[in-house]
């Protein structure tokens, strides 16, 4: 209990210290920093942050999302399929061109930084990890959150910068619109919690890729569109629900694990930005093309989680249905389509390290029994 207090007291003032500066997502960015650096600086106690805490985080994350489907935004979503499955594929080429170089830069092995690269499906990724021989997993593992960190703490910069157009101002004089009061919440909010915890529970069950966040977001649309009006969420429970991803997202991220640190730093910062920048640059693309606006484009592209994606779409105003459809896409595509495609990718590019690095009295046969259990794991 000490250490989960100390690490919630650490994140709160991250959150109250982010506010009076002003930064745009407070509650997100400010645990997130503070978890990071605050744990450290406080030897005595070692942190703690229960899964449950960023579970319950997602759902309440996964409700907002959902309130944001119409009949509307789904034609939309049809008419844009094609597209979402074209410029998931182009950044995720993209993603394997900069491993490629950044695998030089940092020395790993490329199944390595490609693994740490790939933007979402951290879990899946660390799973195939784990089954490709001449992987390191701790590097992997550092790629993944160093990049979702550089996204959460970069996008929210760039969104607000003039490069969009976005105001913040405007921004912060609306919120108390968008928010709802607690009064309005019952008895309205009852049904829609039962089918937000029974959905996650049944796509956690499932093995649903982001169980916690697509279930309730999924269970939450179909009853919105077919059934009945959910409530929008004050303010301080959406807060408190970035506060709960900040501080987790926070204290993933442990450089002091690196067997190599300054060289594989460099290489998470550098595949970071050329990933945002990328991710910008298809963004225009998407936006010529649908005629949406620049900061729903961007949010839709980047490499970044989607529960992240969401929060700051509906900070800004931006179409939520079309960012969570993109970014959804890309969770389904990668979760399903990528682990098969990366298989065969290593099978293809490593056979001749994996000769060498098997005993002479192997044979030839042996050589490739890791590949066959992998496939059928």
């Amino acid at each position: 209990m000490t250490r989960f207090l100390v690490t919630l007291l650490i994140s709160l003032a991250g959150g109250v210290v982010f506010t009076l500066i002003h930064s745009p997502l407070p509650w997100l960015l400010g645990p997130m920093v503070f978890a990071f650096i605050g744990t450290r600086a406080i030897k005595r106690v070692k942190p703690l942050w229960p899964s449950a805490m960023r579970n319950t985080a997602m759902i309440v994350i996964g409700y907002s999302l959902g309130l944001s489907f119409t009949p509307g935004t789904l034609g939309e979503m049809g008419r844009q399929l094609p597209t979402m499955l074209l410029m998931t594929s182009l950044l995720l080429l993209f993603c394997g061109i900069v491993s490629l170089f950044i695998a030089r830069l940092s020395g790993q092995s490329l199944p390595t930084v490609l693994l740490g690269s790939i933007p979402g499906g951290l879990s899946q990724m660390i799973i195939l990890g784990e089954e490709t021989k001449g992987t390191d997993l701790t590097v992997i593992t550092f790629l993944q959150v160093s990049r979702l960190m550089m996204i959460i703490f970069c996008v929210p910069q760039l969104v607000f910068s003039p490069l969009f157009g976005v105001s913040r101002q405007a921004v912060e004089a609306a919120a108390p619109a968008v928010g709802a009061g607690w009064a309005q919440l019952f008895p309205g909010i009852v049904p829609f919690a039962v089918v937000c915890v029974v959905c996650a529970a049944l796509a956690q069950r499932i093995r649903f890729p982001a169980a916690y966040l697509l279930g309730p977001m999924i269970g939450t649309a179909v009853v919105h569109l077919t059934w009945l009006h959910g409530p929008a969420l004050p303010v301080g429970i959406l807060d408190g629900a970035q506060l709960l991803i900040g501080a987790y997202v926070g204290l993933m991220l442990k450089p002091e694990s690196l067997a190599n640190k300054s060289r594989v730093i460099l290489s998470a910062l550098v595949s970071s930005v050329v990933l945002i920048a990328g991710s910008l640059g298809l963004s225009a693309l998407l936006a010529h093309m649908h005629h949406i606006s620049a900061a729903t484009a961007f949010l839709s592209m980047a490499p970044g989680g989607m529960d992240q994606m969401g929060i700051i779409a509906k900070e800004i105003d931006a179409n939520i249905a079309i960012v969570s459809c993109y970014q959804l896409f890309r969770t389904w595509f990668i979760f399903f389509a990528v682990p098969p495609l990366l298989k065969l990718l290593f099978k293809r590019l490593l056979p001749k390290e994996r000769t060498a690095a098997e005993p002479a009295a192997t044979g030839g046969n042996n050589a490739v029994e890791p590949e066959a259990t992998a496939s059928g794991g």
